[in-house]
């Protein structure tokens, strides 16, 4: 695979964002500043929420945030890289690629709109007093897992949206769904037990969970957790890209 390929196509992404605007790539910053504004000041100070048993006024917000700027990277991957075979079509019929690693510069370009983000969260969670520990430490490899599982999921997918073109429309509803089961607007805690043990079922609260126990708890992630989900990544991986090579040529004709 052309390395210069996937890095040239994960620039264009980004620039493509904005293209035609004043401001360009600065809405890469802009836009993460924005969301954890209102994520903090109306959720924590207007609506006055606050998560239980702390004492910051900003823990809510905080909370919402961490658990949102992981969701968005993950969700992101998983909808475009289920979705690459058919929006890239132009590219893949003109050039030869290899289609197995081609949605990589979808995951390079979430990366990188990723660290902005973070970047901008660890700089106000610094400044409202709220502090980071050492334990930050931990995000890249959060991060590392995440993106594996999200590759592999997208990328599983999407072998199959390019014969099933309305799955493109249900991975956008089962993501939805899936938000709203994975503790990132309410708080693990309230959950009834009967739900709490229905989570270990549930990829996505592994990495939510860990953010939330690295910024938010002070705690360090259960790497148990992180390792369960990488090594089923890695079997969703192997066994998508078993399908992808006896597909292959079925794929290209249908794109």
């Amino acid at each position: 695979m052309n390395v210069h390929l996937i890095l040239e196509l994960a620039k264009r992404d980004i620039s493509e964002k904005y293209s035609g605007s004043t401001l360009g790539v600065l809405w890469n910053f802009i836009y993460p500043l924005v969301d954890i504004f209102i994520f903090t000041v109306i959720f924590s100070n207007l609506m006055g929420s606050r998560l239980p048993g702390s004492s910051s006024a900003y823990s809510y917000g905080f909370y919402l945030t961490s658990g949102v700027i992981a969701w968005n990277a993950f969700s992101n991957t998983v909808s475009r890289t289920a979705t690459v075979f058919l929006d890239k079509k132009h590219i893949i019929s003109k050039v030869k690629v290899d289609l197995s690693l081609f949605p990589l510069y979808i995951a390079i370009s979430e990366s990188i709109t990723f660290v902005v983000t973070m970047g901008v969260f660890l700089f106000l969670l610094i400044i409202s007093g709220y502090g980071v520990k050492p334990l930050i430490l931990f995000v890249p490899l959060i991060y590392l897992v995440q993106q594996i599982f999200a590759y592999s999921l997208g990328f599983f997918i999407g072998i199959f949206v390019v014969f099933i073109r309305d799955l493109k429309e249900i991975v956008r509803i089962v993501l939805q769904f899936w938000f709203w089961f994975t503790p990132i607007v309410y708080v693990y805690d309230i959950l009834p037990d009967f739900v709490k043990e229905l989570m270990i079922y549930n990829p996505a609260f592994s990495f939510i969970h860990a953010y939330h126990s690295v910024f938010i708890y002070k705690q360090s992630p259960n790497l148990e957790s992180l390792l369960v989900l990488f090594l089923l990544s890695l079997v969703l991986l192997l066994f998508a890209g078993t399908i992808f090579k006896k597909l292959e040529k079925d794929v290209r004709d249908f794109i």
